[in-house]
């Protein structure tokens, strides 16, 4: 199952990328998806990153 969400995590943020990196060289605007599907790449790889520092932390004092 974990790879199932690192695949489609990892096909969205290409997908954004170049979408934003192919829209600036062209000088438009992003489509609102496009800006809605980063906020939600932003969103989750914060959240990720907290959790899986808590459950570090978590580890390394023994708990």
């Amino acid at each position: 199952m974990v790879e199932v969400a690192a695949l489609t995590y990892g096909l969205l943020t290409s997908f954004v990328l170049s979408s934003a990196s192919r829209n600036r060289k062209a000088d438009r605007p992003n489509p609102r998806m496009v800006q809605l599907c980063g906020w939600l790449l932003v969103g989750v790889s914060t959240g990720s990153a907290i959790a899986l520092g808590g459950y570090a932390l978590m580890q390394a004092s023994g708990a």
